[in-house]
């Protein structure tokens, strides 16, 4: 059995990833886009029960981990999923489970 105090290179930028991704509703309102759409704030939480006060702190844990990104237009902020970042993070968890079997 191998140490495992220290994180592998691999994995260090992939914590926050899953701890966004562990949360049901910001599974859900991850669910609410489309390949390559960008939504705001509004059209987010009209797929939802939450509060647009709720919607907004699920999406300041999803940008800060990198899972979407955002971009101001005007007045609107919109959002849309990294998914290079996203696919990148599940693949280097996915070799790593391969390779250690």
């Amino acid at each position: 059995m191998k140490s495992v105090a220290d994180i592998p290179k691999e994995f260090k930028d992939t914590a926050a990833i899953f701890i966004a991704l562990g949360d049901e509703h910001r599974q859900r309102i991850l669910l609410a886009f489309e390949k390559g759409e960008q939504l705001n704030i509004l059209q987010i939480a009209s797929t939802t029960t939450l509060s647009r006060t709720a919607v907004t702190h699920h999406l300041k844990v999803l940008r800060q981990s990198g899972v979407l990104n955002s971009e101001k237009k005007g007045k609107e902020v919109f959002f849309w999923i990294n998914r290079p970042l996203v696919m990148n993070a599940m693949e280097r968890v996915l070799t790593y489970i391969r390779n250690a079997t």
